[in-house]
């Protein structure tokens, strides 16, 4: 992966994106300090929306409000 300066990067867009189509990593930085990545589209991971549910069932098995009203909660939540 290839590491770039903010005003390369803007000086040299069209081919960076070239390359990043190709399936080129570029990371730009700004004073040192990466800022952003430039990757190709679907490089991205995908999560599949079941593993994220068994996850969320997961985190919440053995939780209880313990004396605590859903209601008051939910007009907890509508003060913020």
């Amino acid at each position: 992966m290839q590491t770039i300066g903010a005003y390369e990067a803007k000086t040299h867009l069209p081919n960076l994106l070239h390359r990043v189509a190709q399936g080129e990593k570029i990371t730009i930085t700004k004073h040192g300090v990466p800022v952003a990545m430039l990757v190709p589209v679907g490089a991205t991971e995908q999560l599949d929306p079941g593993d994220a549910i068994a996850e969320l069932k997961r985190l919440r098995k053995g939780r209880k409000l313990r004396g605590v009203a859903i209601r008051q909660l939910i007009e907890e939540g509508r003060r913020y």
